[in-house]
């Protein structure tokens, strides 16, 4: 099967830059990165592991993210124009056409998984299939979780003196840093392999900080309220719920979920935190792969109480 690298432009002239693999397969993925601002790295091996079941897969860098283009930020025009939530829904919209997609499985990762949940609500008869990894559908359930993870990881002291830093907004501040690199390593990105490592951050500082704030571990930026939990169970399409064991996502909401859902499946990679497509390959394509074996058997079912 071929691979493809294509740039899309777009009515608005941004454009997007785009990676297919197996171009040609019967089934379509379209995959859907997080951040706000991160990059479609934690897809790269999708194309290969998925390659066996003739699925194509396209990934895409969203606007203001790495290979893509972008936007003077500090133009409050632009700002109000595309770092908003429905801006980015419209562009998951305007791609997949551009793409050919007309039905379509949407697999969305933390941020993409917001954006993939919000989508597939307003548009089930495009899809085939929905992949939500590592996203729950609202952020004061995450919020809650990354505090108690703070106060699982850190004494009253350091927590206090974090709590501070941040009121302060000090955010350089090293022994501050230095504590989120912790929290990074416990529940993020617990493999920390070399592929995923850079000379410089690539991360779309502008787009991650309007969001979510500073770091993972803080939520000061636009999705603080965002709460998605009754639109959830209107979604019937087949849903696969990719969770990790050492997550920044609460596994009690998630279970939670795939009990509301209609039509859906929670599995959980083992040793892995929010990254775990990264940090278990092996356990976390295993899962994935199954979901479109089932679905294509006529066996997929949800397991209540996963």
């Amino acid at each position: 099967m071929r691979n493809v690298t294509r740039i899309l432009t777009l009515k608005n002239g941004y454009h997007i830059w785009t990676h297919t693999n197996n171009l040609g397969g019967k089934t379509k993925l379209l995959c859907l990165h997080g951040g706000p601002g991160d990059t479609h790295e934690v897809f790269e091996r999708f194309g290969p592991e998925l390659a066996a079941l003739d699925i194509e897969v396209t990934m895409y860098d969203q606007l203001g993210s790495w290979y893509s283009d972008t936007p003077d930020w500090d133009d409050p025009a632009v700002k109000a124009d595309y770092l908003t939530e429905a801006y980015y829904l419209s562009e998951v919209d305007e791609v997949r056409q551009l793409l050919g997609y007309d039905h379509y499985f949407l697999a969305g990762h933390s941020w993409g998984g917001m954006l993939a949940m919000t989508y597939a609500a307003q548009h089930q008869e495009q899809l085939d299939g929905l992949i939500i990894i590592s996203m729950i559908d609202n952020i004061p359930d995450y919020v809650a979780h990354i505090k108690e993870i703070r106060a699982a990881e850190f004494s009253p002291a350091e927590n206090a003196f974090m709590a501070d830093i941040e009121r302060r907004g000090q955010w350089s501040n090293p022994h501050y840093r230095q504590l989120i690199t912790h929290l990074y390593h416990g529940y993020v990105n617990r493999r920390q392999p070399e592929m995923m490592s850079h000379n410089v951050d690539i991360q779309a500082k502008p787009v991650y900080n309007h969001f979510q704030g500073d770091n993972e571990f803080v939520v000061e930026g636009d999705l603080g309220s965002w709460d998605f939990s009754k639109q959830l169970k209107t979604i019937q399409l087949p849903t696969l719920l990719s969770f990790a064991d050492h997550e920044t996502m609460p596994l009690a909401t998630a279970q939670r979920m795939q009990r509301d859902m209609p039509n859906a499946q929670l599995v959980v990679t083992p040793n892995s935190g929010h990254n775990h497509m990264v940090d278990n390959p092996e356990v976390f394509f295993t899962n994935l792969k199954n979901y479109f074996l089932d679905l294509r058997h006529g066996t997929f079912n949800q397991i209540k109480g996963a």
